[in-house]
């Protein structure tokens, strides 16, 4: 399997994840020039934007250790492109899906916000 493959697959096991945990898929892969945002999501009124990481082991450290600040200014810059286009406003949180091997992490409010 390549590894876009891979990562689409692990994206959708994330998914069902949060639909499991009652919280609602609004998109996924959304992608601007600043960046992409795996899944965008609401847990109620918040809006909630997802990184999604994988590792088959942490031989080389934790998936969600990957998102580095640069990733983070990224994901930020694209969340206020998505909020800017669809005219919203008001709470967000930035949340990473960390998965090694067959264990599914969720980090809520895993960074704030990078202008």
């Amino acid at each position: 399997m390549n590894r876009r493959r891979l990562g689409a697959s692990y994206e959708e096991a994330a998914a069902r994840y949060l639909i499991n945990q009652k919280v609602r898929i609004l998109e996924r892969n959304y992608r601007t020039s600043r960046g992409e945002i795996d899944i965008i999501a609401q847990d109620e009124e918040l809006l909630i934007f997802v990184e999604v990481k994988y590792r088959r082991n942490a031989d080389y450290g934790y998936p969600w250790e990957a998102v580095s600040f640069a990733k983070q200014k990224k994901i930020c810059q694209a969340a206020r492109q998505y909020c800017s286009a669809r005219k919203l406003s008001g709470q967000v949180r930035y949340d990473v899906i960390s998965i090694c091997g067959q264990e599914i992490e969720w980090y809520k409010n895993a960074f704030d916000h990078i202008d």
